[in-house]
């Protein structure tokens, strides 16, 4: 039998309470940032450069000039290169509600086109984040996704990542650099084009993650400076002013106190850029006007949060698709 299509008006009927809730959300969310002086931008989705980590991967097109010739661009993977111009502009608390676009993303907690909120605060240290972020979940309410629970109005667990993966039998600072020692703790095989990240990768979504958010919010920080592109180093230069947030299992925000010198996000995005050539044969271009601007950037923390992730956890609906008003046909 096949299966209706989201805009069938039967189908449309059970999932339209969930959008509503989507849409009340979001206008909580919208009164908090403006009380808390953020100014809502709207980013240009259409970027010289989509984004420059290795494992994410972007929509090209071509964009036709007024005599004829094709430029390659691209819509951005994330408002953050934009964003952070503006920060250099002159803006010091600003927010985006941003339709963001990831190729290769397709499941349950994954669409290719999906809405992203992103906010940044100059001046102030990157833990403030972890209170904007509990602040936004108690307007979402209890959360729950399957069978797992969390309720966002008890304390925080704030856990390392160095921690976290103590748990689950790993000691992790160590191993920095030496795949074959990570997965020896681990258990895992190694493949023979596997790098320590593989396997880090593996470690955090196969064994850390679902455990984190049970019941609680779980704040997982400091990750290693090698899994933090766009963030500068903590007290301890292994690690980095880099953490996420899970509820229920479920990873919803990732915020950095920010890199801001120029010559270091370079070479970290060539760095990228190689290794996404070697393994995917392809490589984005280097924002060079997000270079230059990150030399007038003042010291910022800014971070995004999947709101379509967190609308669904809030109503309990069991796939993303399900709180998108027309989610992406494919």
């Amino acid at each position: 039998m096949t299966e209706t299509r989201w805009w069938d008006a039967h189908r449309h009927e059970g999932r339209r309470p969930l959008l509503l809730e989507r849409n009340r959300i979001q206008s909580r969310i919208r009164l908090w940032l403006a009380d808390e002086g953020f100014i809502e931008v709207d980013p240009a989705a259409l970027q010289n450069s989509p984004g420059n980590e290795t494992h994410l991967h972007a929509f090209g097109t071509d964009a036709i000039g007024n005599d004829g010739a094709a430029r390659r661009m691209y819509l951005h993977t994330s408002p953050e290169f934009a964003m952070k111009k503006l920060l250099a502009a002159g803006e010091t608390r600003i927010a985006a509600f941003a339709h963001v676009f990831r190729n290769r993303e397709r499941g349950p907690l994954h669409s290719p086109e999906f809405t992203m909120l992103e906010w940044y605060r100059a001046g102030e240290d990157y833990t403030v984040l972890m209170d904007d972020c509990m602040a936004i979940l108690r307007m979402a309410g209890p959360l729950q996704f399957r069978d797992r629970v969390c309720d966002p109005f008890a304390e925080p667990e704030r856990l390392s990542v160095p921690d976290a993966f103590a748990r689950v039998g790993v000691d992790l600072l160590p191993t920095i650099g030496n795949r074959d020692a990570l997965a020896a703790q681990a258990g895992l095989r190694v493949a023979d084009d596997d790098t320590w990240s593989d396997i880090f990768s593996r470690i955090l979504s196969e064994k850390v993650e679902p455990t984190l958010g049970l019941g609680r919010v779980t704040i997982l920080d400091h990750y290693p400076i090698v899994e933090a592109a766009l963030a500068r180093p903590a007290a301890d230069p292994r690690l980095a002013e880099r953490f996420e947030l899970y509820a229920c299992g479920v990873e919803l925000a990732n915020g950095f106190g920010e890199l801001t010198d120029p010559t270091e996000q370079r070479r970290r995005f060539v760095a990228e850029m190689d290794e996404k050539a070697r393994r995917y044969g392809e490589r984005y271009p280097i924002d060079e006007d997000l270079l230059a601007a990150l030399a007038h950037m003042p010291a910022s923390s800014g971070i995004a949060m999947g709101f379509d992730r967190l609308v669904m956890l809030a109503t309990g609906a069991p796939r993303i698709d399900d709180v998108i008003w027309a989610p992406v046909g494919y």
